[in-house]
């Protein structure tokens, strides 16, 4: 049997397969542009995603079925008959909404949003990219009023348009604020508070099922998983107990642990309750998710600075900790996610002096992200204690500097996946489940323990974060 998974990202589009070795391949990828178009907005064109996906489902071959995996957060309007977008992808690294966000805090209702979907008031998320998109779109606005406003994520657009299922998964449905994480439907107080047209909403379904068929020069192939790409790797990772966790060092650096059928909710820890996955048939599996919003962005914008060249440059360093001479760097460039969930926060340096050098400041970079990293994992150990590895992903978790450092601010093992692309083989696990069919693709993983001596105190950096937080305000 031969599955295949497109891995729709932040910045890309991939298709994957495994092989008759079993082992995980690329077939394609294609890069999509990314567009800023006012300070803090973040956009795609989606007819550009959907030719990408398009041309990765053709790459593949003729295959039994599909998994899609999705951005999750990032969101836009169609119209219901022609299938048109009437707007374009609003990223979920857009900001354009913090203006609403914060009225909708100080009108005391960000209680109301934490109790029904589980999460703060934050403009990452999709609820309040929707209404922007309702409210100033025009298109979107003549839609409504004939009856013809289709809204969601960007998932239920490429099933809309491809397969003909106005349908989004729950994994991808719990993170647009809008979803009653205990009732797994659209919560209608939600949808009036943020002014989110409920009726043009798709469909709450499993993670695996019937999503319809996608037509490629071979066949009609189905489609028969859809999830969001975080979750997609957090069943990649072969996480499938409560306590089990695992980071994806991407554009930003996100968390998922396990809590299995088990909702927890507690805002004073910063994390965020969420579906992992619902197979078809059988009852939500739960996880807590803490997001750092800037990760591998802070090293590609630090590479565009000249900071440095080639990335062999910063895997290892001939001095001590950055910290330790007292620089510190605060990787809040797009504001600050878990446990602080502040969007005016920004990305700061602290302690540069004249004796600093390029290197040194590279050295900040990565340990401001493992400080945040850790931050992260802390609160999570503090409602489900967890003394096992700790399994990462992504660019970062190629670079032995950050890998140690960050091993030794958590205090346990880490381990590295040897095998790149978990999100897309998390798909295609879900895919392959659906149907019954065992895949013998196992990830493999590397291990960092922590240093007896290595550098473990977050104290400093603390000082940084309340510094970073007053900054942005």
């Amino acid at each position: 049997m031969r599955i295949a998974s497109i891995d729709q990202g932040t910045t890309s589009t991939r298709a994957l397969i495994v092989n008759t070795d079993s082992k995980l391949e690329i077939v394609h990828s294609i890069e999509h542009q990314q567009f800023f178009p006012h300070d803090g907005w973040v956009e795609h064109n989606p007819d550009e995603l959907i030719r990408n996906i398009q041309a990765c489902v053709d790459a593949v071959g003729e295959v039994d079925a599909i998994g899609i995996d999705n951005q999750g957060e990032s969101c836009l309007a169609w119209n219901s008959d022609t299938k048109e977008a009437l707007s374009p992808v609003i990223v979920w690294q857009d900001k354009r909404t913090t203006v609403v966000i914060d009225k909708l805090k100080s009108d005391g209702l960000e209680e109301e949003t934490f109790l029904r979907a589980g999460l703060p008031l934050d403009p990452y998320f999709s609820a309040s990219k929707l209404a922007w998109i309702v409210q100033h779109n025009q298109k979107a606005k003549d839609a409504l009023a004939l009856g013809k406003l289709r809204i969601g994520t960007t998932d239920a657009f490429f099933l809309d348009r491809l397969t003909g299922h106005f349908v989004t998964d729950v994994s991808t449905a719990s993170r647009t604020s809008l979803m009653n994480l205990k009732t797994l439907n659209w919560d209608p107080h939600l949808c009036d508070l943020f002014r989110v047209p409920l009726q043009c909403l798709p469909k709450i379904v499993p993670t695996t099922g019937d999503f319809g068929a996608i037509k490629t020069q071979y066949r009609q192939t189905p489609v028969i998983a859809s999830i969001v790409d975080q979750q997609a790797a957090l069943y990649g990772f072969g996480c499938r107990q409560k306590g089990e966790s695992k980071i994806t060092f991407g554009t930003g650096a996100f968390a998922l642990m396990v809590t299995g059928d088990e909702i927890i909710n507690n805002p004073k820890l910063g994390l965020l309750p969420t579906v992992a996955w619902q197979k078809n048939g059988e009852d939500p599996v739960f996880a807590v998710d803490g997001g750092v919003y800037t990760a591998s962005a802070a090293i590609n914008w630090a590479r565009s600075l000249g900071l440095f060249s080639e990335f062999s440059e910063i895997n290892t360093f001939c001095t001590p900790p950055a910290i330790e001479s007292g620089l510190a760097f605060v990787p809040a460039l797009t504001g600050l996610g878990c446990p602080y969930w502040d969007p005016h926060a920004r990305g700061v340096w602290f302690g540069l002096s004249l004796d600093h050098t390029a290197q040194q400041m590279m050295q900040s970079i990565l340990e401001g992200i493992a400080f945040r990293a850790s931050e992260v994992i802390a609160a999570m150990s503090s409602c489900i204690p967890s003394k096992g590895p700790i399994f990462i992903d992504g660019g970062m978790s190629k670079n032995p500097y950050f890998v140690q450092f960050f091993a030794n601010m958590v205090q346990r093992e880490v381990c590295p996946a040897s095998m790149p692309e978990l999100t897309g083989l998390g798909t295609i696990q879900l895919a392959s489940d659906f149907l019954g069919h065992r895949l013998e693709t196992i990830p493999q993983f590397g291990s960092f323990k922590p240093e007896p001596e290595g550098y473990r105190s977050g104290k400093m950096f603390k000082k940084a974060i309340k510094m970073s937080r007053q900054w942005g305000k």
